[in-house]
């Protein structure tokens, strides 16, 4: 059966260059001459195709693909895997959004990445900087750290667990930035900022606080934080961001994110 609370999207090389083809309930491919689908065929829920459709139609989006493309024909491998790109979107519907956290780019070791910042799959070890967000939630919140990494639960809350850049070539941190992510994430930012009241962002390093220029902070409460990764300078550690989050949340009728996983 098809789920019909989601809008596909796939994009297509043609002669002409790239196509983009959309429907509500099922995807027909009509007169295109393509070669093979392209890496992106996207399952995005159908409340955020409302709010960033136009970005499939910008120059950017289509020099991204082209970007991907290539790294394909050059067999590059690319985190996380296609399907997974978008899994943000899949679990958090752009009305129930109540949390934003936001990331840098996927990580790139093998098996990591699944499309969610910070997470990972059941059964992938720990990475430092979840471990560290882990150490936060237990003494800001007393919540004993999980044994697995897997965040999924809160993306079913309404956290929208979002990297700036949705994409990264293995073993190689930052290989895909400025190629047109940003931009994208940008927008999905505008538009929580612009079209939703009283959503926490979470801030965490510099590459994050610089997202935080484009939100409205007299609709949401901004949270700013150095990032949890061990590399980083002090300044995580301590920051109540989880408590502070559900006391915003409480005080303006909102149902708290149960953190436990």
């Amino acid at each position: 059966m098809i789920n019909q609370h989601k809008v596909s999207i796939f994009i297509s090389r043609t002669e002409k260059g790239f196509n983009y083809f959309s429907h509500d309930k099922l995807f027909i491919m009509q007169g295109a001459v393509t070669d093979k689908m392209d890496y992106l065929s996207l399952n995005i829920e159908e409340s955020w195709h409302r709010h960033i459709a136009n970005e499939w139609q910008q120059p950017y989006y289509s020099e991204l693909v082209r970007f991907l493309r290539e790294e394909q024909a050059n067999n590059q491998l690319i985190y996380p895997p296609a399907e997974q790109v978008f899994a943000a979107f899949e679990n958090t519907p752009f009305y129930s959004v109540k949390v934003v956290i936001i990331g840098q780019d996927p990580y790139h070791g093998a098996g990591q990445a699944n499309g969610l910042c910070f997470s990972v799959a059941h059964g992938v070890r720990i990475p430092p900087s979840l471990n560290n967000i882990f150490k936060e939630l237990n003494r800001d919140l007393g919540i004993a750290k999980p044994s697995n990494g897997d965040l999924s639960a809160w993306t079913k809350q309404g956290v929208l667990l979002l990297n700036a850049t949705l994409t990264v070539r293995a073993h190689e941190a930052g290989s895909h930035q400025k190629k047109g992510w940003e931009q994208f994430t940008d927008a999905v930012i505008k538009a929580i900022s612009n079209h939703r009241e009283h959503v926490v962002f979470m801030l965490w390093g510099n590459y994050a606080k610089k997202k935080g220029e484009i939100i409205n902070r007299e609709k949401h409460l901004v949270l700013d934080a150095a990032h949890p990764s061990p590399l980083a300078r002090t300044g995580f550690n301590g920051c109540g961001h989880f408590s502070k989050a559900n006391e915003y949340l409480v005080k303006n009728n909102i149902q708290p994110v149960d953190w436990r996983l």
